[in-house]
């Protein structure tokens, strides 16, 4: 995550510029699934990511929410992790191959981008309970209960896709 960019005084800044960080990331995700999506073979991996497309589109509305409440703005941020792991989810949709075996990749890819945005939000939960922003904590902690529900959900659709992988 930037965090670098202007000087941070006290964990209200980092929030705000955390929060901020993890608006840009769920835009970056919003156009990548698409992608994922279309090159998806396995039919439970192309229906788990598009609930996650929606799903992902609702974490927007909630972070807009927050920065309403905050009395902020969403944007100036640019989330630079996010953008390295959907590269290099890029690069292996890009090199093609056995279908099982590309969607191995595709869910390796896709549980890396659950992660980063588990320790995210994560984060900022913690943040928001310390600043006494309960009602914030709140939409942050369900956010972070779905990305750790899509994590669960691509396991389990890994036990049968990284076998047919093996297989190939």
């Amino acid at each position: 995550m930037a965090l670098f960019s202007m000087k941070l005084d006290n964990l209200q800044q980092l929030y705000v510029k955390e929060l901020r960080d993890l608006y840009d990331a769920e835009s970056q995700i919003t156009e990548a699934l698409p992608k994922m999506i279309d090159h998806a073979h396995n039919p439970q991996l192309k229906q788990a990511l598009q609930e996650h497309l929606s799903v992902t589109k609702h974490q927007i509305t909630r972070l807009d929410r927050i920065f309403q409440m905050l009395g902020e703005k969403p944007t100036g941020e640019t989330c630079k992790g996010m953008k390295g792991v959907i590269k290099e989810g890029d690069e292996i949709i890009s090199a093609g191959g056995d279908p099982s075996t590309v969607d191995a990749g595709i869910i390796s890819a896709a549980q890396r981008v659950e992660h980063y945005e588990m320790a995210g939000y994560g984060t900022v939960r913690t943040y928001a309970k310390l600043l006494g922003q309960q009602e914030m904590a709140k939409l942050l902690q369900q956010t972070l209960d779905e990305e750790a529900q899509a994590d669960s959900k691509l396991t389990e659709i890994a036990n049968t896709v990284n076998v047919e992988a093996k297989a190939a």
